[in-house]
């Protein structure tokens, strides 16, 4: 297969969550300019309805928004049933939504600690062993986890008040390398991506005159020195979407401008 090719996503199904804004919007629309039909979830059917209409006109490809709560089994089931009564098939799911809140770590309330770990980590779960059944009866499928930087390491109280974030994903991490071996025989490969700072509406109040302190700490903090953006996420998540990635399974690739590394 000549190099270009490789990386072509045509005739592909993929399946993105939290993918009306931000980075879910970001690797919808790299999935699409790629040539995959993409179904993108929310709560929110409003940002989903943009969206889709958004990148059919500038791709050309299927788009289909369909409202779920990742956090309720009820709305995942249905969710997932209707993406394979639409499509017969899931080649590709990214594992994209996500909570967080903020809040001091000595008055951090613990139903918002359960409530991120429902969303964060419970809810990947559920959507991964749902989807992974459709892709085992189909023989094959790809898995791509949206992780953290933070799952790595920790985090000023300043720039990033919100304690439970940090080992939910985390758990990810490992979730992901965990899955990776269990599926391997299925030939679902399972991988993740953990970005640092990309703008998206999660970290939109640290570019607030307001938070001019925690930005710039967070700016220092990247050797790059600046924020990720729509075209960092769109090409790494095509090559681990995609046959340029194939032998790659069990990996968290690290998209942060340098922040771990520091």
């Amino acid at each position: 297969m000549k190099t270009f090719d490789l990386f072509k996503l045509d005739g592909k199904v993929a399946l993105v969550t939290g993918g009306g804004r931000g980075i879910g919007k970001y690797i919808a629309t790299g999935l699409a300019e790629a040539g995959a039909d993409v179904v993108i979830t929310s709560r929110k059917m409003k940002n989903l309805e943009a969206t889709a209409s958004e990148l059919e006109k500038e791709t050309g490809r299927k788009v289909v928004p369909i409202a779920c709560d990742v956090a309720k089994e009820e709305d995942v089931e249905k969710m997932v049933q209707a993406v394979k009564e639409r499509f017969g098939r899931i080649d590709i799911l990214v594992n994209n939504a996500g909570a967080t809140w903020g809040a001091s770590t000595l008055d951090f309330p613990l139903e918002r600690w359960d409530q991120l770990f429902n969303v964060n980590v419970r809810g990947v779960w559920m959507l991964t062993q749902k989807v992974a059944r459709i892709m085992k009866e189909q023989g094959g499928g790809n898995i791509i986890n949206i992780s953290s930087v933070m799952g790595f390491r920790g985090s000023e109280e300043l720039a990033h008040p919100a304690v439970p974030y940090n080992s939910t994903k985390a758990a990810i991490n490992v979730l992901t390398m965990n899955l990776a071996v269990k599926l391997a025989p299925f030939k679902i490969r399972v991988n993740a991506i953990a970005p640092g700072f990309f703008r998206s509406d999660m970290m939109a109040y640290i570019e607030k005159p307001e938070f001019k302190e925690a930005h710039d700490m967070v700016i220092q903090g990247i050797p790059l020195r600046r924020i990720g953006d729509a075209d960092d996420m769109k090409g790494l998540v095509v090559f681990l979407a995609s046959d340029a990635s194939a032998y790659m399974t069990g990996h968290i690739v690290i998209n942060d401008g340098g922040m771990l590394a520091k």
